[in-house]
């Protein structure tokens, strides 16, 4: 690689979808931009979260609604077969199908390790070890994302755990399968492989129950399940050493009640950080630590002048790829503003959705959609809250979609104002039904006039109308 400068008016870190959509909105604005990233174009959701999981998941929630619905019946799952279909849907981790789209929108793709090097300006160091500086005349932008963290448990390391890269490309499933944490990855993982071959799943959650930032309810469900399933959740239970002899080989797991556990893979799901490490920020007068504090405009703000932003996991406000993508949009497009010599103030220049409280789509067997505020945390804030339930297994449209529908819906409400704080669906695919909550929590729709939105019959979108009656309407 050349040692001479290029200069760019904006330059990305990361080519994830957050890097990816902050460089979309720069050039449709008119601005030239430059994007680095050291491994795939696409991120960690195109091949190693979002996008395979999911194409894990999606054949055991069909499987499931099939063994609901009397008169049909499958037979044995083809792990095979779902795994080359993941397989196809993360493009065999070929990252061809990016590159090209960010040739075309177009941006200068350059792969290294970018880091800063003083104010506007980064390094890249490519793989052959060559040196670029590229200069920016408007705004870095930081968007490396995050990366699983693991305890310092003894042994744990040396063991070489899968952490969510390993699960979601997995070549073959693991006939005995330990999985550390009680999160969205551990619980969603655990099903999948148990699922498609892990006949011996035990979960080890630290915590009293699963899903922790949920309603507790949400989780419960889902502990349920995963137990109908034949996973072995054990709470408050830790692992105290891991012991590995044979890289590949088998390993054993010692956790803090005494028990020895052996399994063929352990699977650590504890938590990620952000990505921050070694990407020069002491050179602009920041720890090296992370997150990186950030204003509603997406800049950091402990850098003067304001031209270093930071989108997505980096930041810590939401660690969900389409709240990423949602501040890359309002990061690109504050950067245009500026260098357009705009205003900066309109009500879509600041990411004010994501002290709402971001929708998020748990895909187990029974999913979890939720948007807003848990009951506990709008209690905490000191809204007056009132609250109201419903069993989803008791509309209708539910009882169409086979037998043994289970679940339940939550609205949390204001009552000084009369509207929605939070909502909670449990049940299968209710995934469906959380965009119009989180329309009805972002715009603050009343109460009284949500019960003119009329749900149509026989859906399980009724479950609308039922909470509503069960306020008072």
């Amino acid at each position: 690689m050349s040692d001479r400068p290029d200069t760019y008016d904006v330059i990305v870190l990361g080519a994830g979808p957050v890097g990816e959509n902050v460089v979309g909105r720069v050039v449709a604005g008119g601005l030239t931009a430059a994007i680095v990233e050291k491994r795939l174009a696409g991120g960690e959701c195109s091949y190693y979260a979002c996008i395979p999981s999911k194409a894990l998941l999606r054949p055991m929630d069909l499987a499931a609604e099939v063994g609901r619905m009397p008169g049909l019946s499958l037979g044995p799952v083809d792990a095979a077969a779902v795994l080359a279909r993941r397989d196809e849907a993360i493009g065999h981790l070929d990252d061809a199908e990016q590159v090209g789209w960010i040739e075309s929108v177009p941006a200068a793709l350059f792969r290294g390790h970018g880091r800063l090097a003083g104010p506007r300006r980064v390094e890249v160091t490519g793989p052959d070890g060559g040196v670029r500086t590229l200069t920016a005349r408007h705004a870095v932008v930081v968007a490396t994302g995050s990366t699983p963290s693991v305890p310092d448990v003894p042994g744990l390391r040396a063991a070489r755990p899968w952490t969510n890269r390993e699960a979601t490309t997995a070549r073959e499933i693991p006939r005995r399968l330990v999985v550390i944490g009680g999160g969205v990855v551990a619980c969603e993982m655990a099903q999948a492989l148990r699922f498609l071959g892990a006949a011996a799943t035990v979960m080890l959650v630290r915590g009293r129950r699963l899903l922790g930032r949920t309603e507790p309810f949400a989780g419960g469900l889902v502990a349920a399940s995963l137990r109908d399933a034949g996973i072995d959740v054990r709470f408050g239970e830790s692992v105290a050493r891991v012991e590995r002899p044979a890289p590949g080989g088998p390993v054993t797991v010692h956790t803090t009640s005494g028990a020895r556990l052996e399994a063929d893979e352990i699977l650590v799901a504890t938590g990620r950080e952000p990505a921050v490490r070694d990407i020069g920020l002491e050179t602009v007068g920041l720890s090296p630590g992370g997150p990186l504090e950030v204003g509603d405009d997406l800049r950091v703000t402990a850098v003067p002048e304001g031209w270093l932003y930071a989108a997505g996991d980096v930041n810590g406000r939401n660690l969900l790829t389409h709240m990423g993508k949602y501040q890359a949009r309002v990061c690109g497009d504050v950067i245009v503003a500026r260098a357009k010599g705009r205003p900066e103030d309109a009500p879509g220049l600041r990411a004010v959705a994501d002290a709402l409280g971001p929708p998020q789509v748990i895909f187990t067997d029974p999913q979890v959609a939720a948007v807003g505020r848990t009951e506990e945390q709008a209690r905490a804030e000191g809204f007056p809250v009132r609250v109201v339930e419903y069993d989803i297994g008791n509309v209708s449209g539910a009882y169409l979609l086979g037998d043994g529908y289970t679940g339940r819906a939550k609205a949390v409400v204001d009552e000084e104002h009369r509207i929605l704080l939070g909502v909670t669906f449990v049940g299968p695919g209710v995934g469906e039904l959380l965009h119009a909550a989180t329309v009805a929590v972002t715009a603050r729709v009343p109460l009284d006039r949500l019960w003119h939105a009329v749900p149509a019959f026989p859906t399980v979108s009724e479950i609308w109308l039922r909470l509503l009656e069960e306020y008072g309407l």
